[in-house]
Formats: C-alpha cells, sequence, structure tokens
C-alpha cells in the first residue's frame, strides 16, 4: 500500500545506488521522510493514482553502462504517471528527454540564445569519416555519443587519420542510440571546463575541473581516459575540481531562464571559454553528482542545498504532515 497524503514524503527514483547513497545519508541524518525507488527494474500500476509527496529523479544517461539499459525508458513511463496525476515532480519528463540527448539539449540552449559548439550529428559507423572530413577537414574534432554520461565515449582526434584509425579498430563503441555527434574542437587558453550547478532552478555555484587528464569529468567519480588514440596529459598539480563562487551574471541568468523553460530544477551545465573568450555550452546534466572535497575546501554543500530545498517543497505542499519542515 501506498501511505496516504498524511504520510507524505521525498521519493527518489534512481537506478546507481552508489549515487544515492550520499543523498540517502543525509536525508536520513536530517531526519527527512524519503523513499528509494529503484528503476534498474519494477512494476508499477499506473491505472491507480501514485502516492501523495515530492518524486526527484535521478535518472542518468548512462544506465546502461551499469546493464540498465531500459531503466530510461521505464523512468519515463513513471514521470508521465506522476505528471498526469498532478504529483510534484523535479526533474520530469522534459528533464529526461534532454538527460538522453546531447542534440536535443543544444536545440534547447540555442533557442535560449545560449552558444553550443558546432556539432554534426550521424548515423551510421561508415558514415563518420566522411562527415568529419566534410564538416571538419582534417581536424581536430570531437566525437562524442548522444546518449552519454560521466564523459564516456568522448574523443579528441587531431586527424582524420587517427578517427578512421579508431572508426576500423575492434575499440570502436557503438552509441547505445547508435548517433554519434561530432563536434568541434574548442581550443581554451588553459586545460580546464567549467561545471554550472542549480537547485531549484537557481545557480549554487560552478567548478573548474581540470580536463588535462581527459574527459570523464564525473565529480561522484573522476577518472582518466585511456584512449590509445587520444594520449592523455601527466596530472595537474591542482586539484581536479575547484570551487568558482560566481560566473557572468548575463550567462547565469541566460542558464536559468533556458532550465526554467524546460522544466529542469536540479542540474549541472557545462561550459567551456575558447581562445577568443567566448564561452560555448555543450552539456546539460540533469543528474548532477557533487565533489565533497572542493566543497569541503569552499565551505558549500550542494547535498546540503538539495535537502533544504526538499525539506521547504515537502513543507509547502503538505503543511499538516508531521513531516513538515520546522
Amino acid at each position: 500500500m501506498f501511505p496516504d497524503m498524511d504520510d507524505a514524503r521525498i521519493y527518489v527514483l534512481y537506478e546507481n545506488a552508489d549515487w544515492l547513497a550520499p543523498l540517502a545519508e543525509l536525508f536520513d541524518a536530517r531526519g527527512l521522510p524519503w523513499q528509494g525507488w529503484d528503476l534498474s527494474d519494477g512494476a508499477f500500476d499506473i491505472s491507480s493514482e501514485p502516492p501523495h509527496g515530492l518524486f526527484f529523479s535521478r535518472m542518468s544517461a548512462s544506465a546502461h553502462t551499469r546493464d540498465h539499459r531500459y531503466s530510461t525508458d521505464l523512468t519515463a513511463g513513471v514521470l508521465t504517471w506522476l505528471e498526469r496525476h498532478g504529483r510534484r515532480v523535479v526533474n520530469g519528463v522534459r528533464a529526461l528527454d534532454l538527460e538522453l540527448s546531447k542534440a536535443r539539449q543544444y536545440a534547447a540552449l540555442e533557442k535560449a540564445g545560449i552558444e553550443t559548439p558546432r556539432t554534426v550529428m550521424v548515423l551510421g559507423r561508415d558514415r563518420l569519416v566522411e562527415a568529419a572530413k566534410a564538416h571538419f577537414g582534417d581536424g581536430p574534432v570531437i566525437l562524442k555519443p548522444n546518449r552519454g554520461g560521466k564523459g564516456l565515449g568522448v574523443q579528441l582526434f587531431n586527424s582524420m587519420d587517427g578517427l578512421a584509425a579508431y572508426v576500423e579498430s575492434p575499440l570502436y563503441e557503438e552509441p547505445v542510440d547508435g548517433i554519434h555527434l561530432l563536434q568541434e574542437y574548442i581550443r581554451a587558453p588553459e586545460p580546464f571546463i567549467t561545471r554550472c550547478e542549480f537547485v531549484g532552478g537557481r545557480f549554487l555555484y560552478a567548478v573548474r575541473v581540470d580536463t588535462s587528464g581527459g574527459f570523464e569529468l564525473c565529480p561522484a567519480d573522476a577518472c582518466a581516459v585511456g584512449d590509445a588514440f587520444c594520449p592523455v596529459g601527466e596530472e595537474a598539480a591542482r586539484p581536479k575540481f575547484e570551487i568558482v563562487p560566481e560566473i557572468d551574471p548575463v550567462q547565469k541568468a541566460s542558464y536559468e531562464r533556458m532550465l526554467a523553460e524546460n522544466g529542469v530544477e536540479v542540474a549541472g551545465v557545462e561550459f567551456i571559454v575558447g581562445a577568443d573568450g567566448r564561452a560555448r555550452t555543450y552539456d546539460i546534466n540533469t543528474n548532477t553528482n557533487y565533489n565533497t572535497e572542493a566543497e569541503a575546501r569552499a565551505g558549500l554543500s550542494g547535498r546540503g542545498t538539495l535537502a533544504d530545498f526538499f525539506s521547504a517543497e515537502l513543507a509547502r505542499l503538505y503543511p499538516g504532515t508531521a513531516h513538515a519542515a520546522e
């Protein structure tokens, strides 16, 4: 039986227990009423009404890398069911749609007037090299999956020979949706990108992320890219993740507007500044994680802000419950 309105709680929809654990620990420490819905499998009676409460989707584009290939489809159905019954959903169906397609992310960004890197979408392994030559000459070019996550599968090729060698090798990996993106390589004066964190649709802080070790940049589990076609540089002396308290106010406002237009309330948005001084935004991550070491150095907490946000929302929606925030 589902809890009734008097026992409303926070429901966290997830498929990766490792990413859930730190949030669960904090919710428990604060005494927040919550329950996890593991969508790595499951059964839902969508002819019935869902329980009362606040629902938070933590579904990731990288679910297939943990043998949860169809969890994203199950989540889309569950979120649609929740929204159809008017439940309060944080990062609902539209947010999930953006999580699962960088091409659709770029359309949303550009609609909001936010510049993205020049990108070519390619279906078919045999078309990659031809398309890359037609649009990027002899290189360099970035190759990435349309549906990725954690920076997986993102590679830099300095020449078309390198790309051709990879495409023809046993190391080639087809994206889960079959779609590759070829993207211009933005030459930055220094090897870093900036990731902006948002909670409740509002800017929290930014993180400067050192990219000298490769493109796998998930704050929760950073590691170097073992790519024979794209040797990584030596480990930098500075920390891989450094908190930056502010970004350009116009850029920040553009991000907040874009997230609001697409129903995204919790996200990490990544951009890179080229040698020409222009910022290009290339990723909207609606299943964001936080780096505790960087936060500790800055005296900030993304998970703490999340807990505050959910506690306040639960109290606003169900002020008469025993679990309303004080």
